[in-house]
């Protein structure tokens, strides 16, 4: 008995020791390892599928940038609808490298982990992601349709004047809060995410389409219904073309609201309701009394379409009788309101010029241009053009040939003779003192013009503008007869203006040219080119004191002596 019990003992005590030798033996490897892997990530280290064990901060350097540069690129996203590819930005995720450098140079504490790694077990290191849930929500929004399977919305719309329910159907969906997780742990791993799904179901169900075709849809054709307009007349709208126009959707509370199509709605309806709005008409100012009036605006009206057809829908589906409601209208205000212009200050004359001699044709034009400009309106601090107030100058319009200079000598046009008015129109303007904006002088002299104060104008190329760099506003006023043209304009006077004619300098002879007789040969005895200059000076109208003073020089061409042979 006593030798199976010193048997035993002995058997336990050789057990202890081998135990005892083993600790030994892992505490020893453990603090070699230690001792080996200090300053370095743990043996085994991967990192995004990225080797990176026993490594120190600068051996580290590689993983880093792989990562950094996986970070950069596109994320591809697949569901089983379809996949999208998502700029990182875009999806509020970002990468912390040195994080992730100081989390792979963590050891592990847990000892067994770190004796395993020993004999090549792998130890998987997250990088340092941040993710803003807000973003990568509105990106997902954006990529529904590439991503998600939209849930059928029950709805009802009409075959005839029957109305059809639209059945409802589940759809599925990204499930954000598990996709959230899914991209922080995938994202650096260098390859397309799968995103977590849900199903989800229709706001509206079988029961609620069943119910709305029943009763409001089938009230809603079940007659006419009469819209009555501004003017009192009422336009009967039939059941089919309410079938036509009308469907009925989700109100986002789990039922059903009727929705009128707008486009096939005025399609409908425009042609007897348009005539019922009012164009609103700016206030202008009148010349009859021999001074400025103010003529009052009026306010128009223009169709409300949204609160018309959502009227039209509401009688429609209405549970009652009463089958008549009204268009709805919106005030339109004037441009230039009767108040408003009663401040702009148009009260007196402020300069008047006039010019004359012209051939009938060239006056046809002038009477023409005249009347399209007579009761132009510039506001302070605008800009008035010739070319942009009138439009096209062409025979559509009534303009006929008369004389333009082209190329040098005299030749004719469509519009020809207008420079004439421009010119009239520059000199009013020049004598207001307003801002010269854009003119320009003849080619050669015309003896009936001013020297350096005359301009010419041509469709599409060269244009007349001024700015009324007054307080208040200028009102065009133009008269014309068979002889003469005349400008005024009315405003508030703000300047006194002196203008002085230069001397003519550097005479040039006239160029003798034959040309074969015909409509494109207008004889002319020629005349000297000259240079010269204007001088204006602008004084204040109330102080006297001078305001600017502007001196342009013009040089005129020698206009051709031309013979038709």
């Amino acid at each position: 008995m006593d030798g199976v019990v010193t048997t035993s003992a002995r058997r336990v005590r050789h057990a202890i020791r081998a135990v005892l030798a083993v600790v030994v033996l892992v505490t020893l490897a453990l603090s070699i390892d230690f001792v080996a892997t200090r300053d370095h990530s743990a043996r085994g280290a991967v990192v995004g599928g990225i080797s990176a064990g026993n490594r120190d901060a600068g051996g580290l350097d590689p993983v880093i940038e792989e990562l950094a540069q996986r970070s950069t690129q596109p994320v591809v996203l697949r569901t089983p609808e379809g996949s999208a590819e998502v700029a990182p930005a875009e999806l509020g995720l970002s990468f912390d490298a040195d994080a992730t450098r100081a989390r792979l140079l963590e050891q592990p504490r847990n000892p067994i982990t770190r004796f395993l790694a020993l004999f090549g077990r792998g130890l998987d290191v997250e990088p340092v992601v941040e993710l803003d849930p807000a973003a990568m929500n509105k990106a997902l929004d954006a990529h529904r349709r590439s991503l998600e399977k939209a849930a059928v919305e029950g709805g009802v719309h009409y075959q005839g004047t029957t109305p059809v329910g639209d059945e409802p159907a589940p759809g599925e969906r990204v499930a954000r809060e598990a996709a959230a997780v899914v991209l922080v742990d995938r994202w650096l791993d260098g390859a397309p995410i799968d995103m977590p799904m849900e199903p989800f179901s229709p706001t509206v169900s079988p029961e609620v389409v069943a119910a709305t075709v029943a009763g409001p849809a089938e009230r809603a054709t079940s007659a006419a219904v009469k819209l009555t307009d501004r003017r009192k007349r009422t336009v009967e709208v039939p059941a089919g073309d309410i079938a036509s126009m009308l469907t009925f959707g989700p109100d986002g509370r789990g039922g059903l609201t009727p929705r009128v199509d707008e486009k096939k709605a005025r399609e409908s309806l425009a042609p007897d309701l348009d005539p019922s709005q009012r164009p609103a008409v700016s206030a202008t100012f009148s010349l009859e009394s021999g001074s400025p009036t103010v003529v009052p605006a009026v306010t128009g009206s223009k169709i409300n379409w949204d609160k018309t057809l959502e009227a039209l829908a509401t009688t429609a589906v209405a549970d009652g009788g009463n089958r008549t409601t009204d268009v709805v209208y919106d005030d339109v205000d004037p441009r230039l309101t009767t108040e408003a212009a009663r401040k702009l200050g148009v009260r007196e004359l402020i300069s008047e010029y006039t010019t004359d001699g012209f051939s009938s044709a060239s006056g046809e034009n002038i009477r023409l241009v005249a009347a399209e400009v007579d009761g132009a309106l510039v506001l302070p601090g605008k800009v008035f053009s010739l070319n942009g107030h009138t439009g096209p100058r062409g025979a559509a319009e009534g303009y006929v040939d008369s004389t333009i200079i082209n190329n040098g000598r005299a030749a004719t046009a469509v519009g020809g003779g207008i420079s004439q008015f421009a010119t009239t129109l520059y000199n009013a303007a020049y004598f207001a003192g307003l801002e010269d904006v854009d003119h320009t002088e003849h080619a050669y002299y015309i003896s009936r013009y001013p020297e350096a104060r005359e301009a010419t104008v041509f469709e599409g190329a060269i244009d007349l503008k001024f700015r009324n760099n007054t307080r208040h506003g200028v009102l065009i006023e133009t008269s014309w007869s068979p002889s003469a043209v005349t400008v005024r304009l009315w405003g508030t006077k703000a300047f006194e203006v002196e203008s002085i004619t230069g001397e003519r300098t550097d005479p040039t002879e006239p160029e003798k040219i034959k040309l074969p007789k015909g409509d494109d040969c207008i004889a002319s005895s020629g005349s000297k080119g000259f240079t010269t200059s204007n001088t204006r000076i602008i004084r204040d109208a109330r102080t006297g004191q001078e305001v600017t003073r502007h001196t342009r020089t013009v040089r005129y061409a020698p206009e051709p002596n031309v013979k038709c042979v």
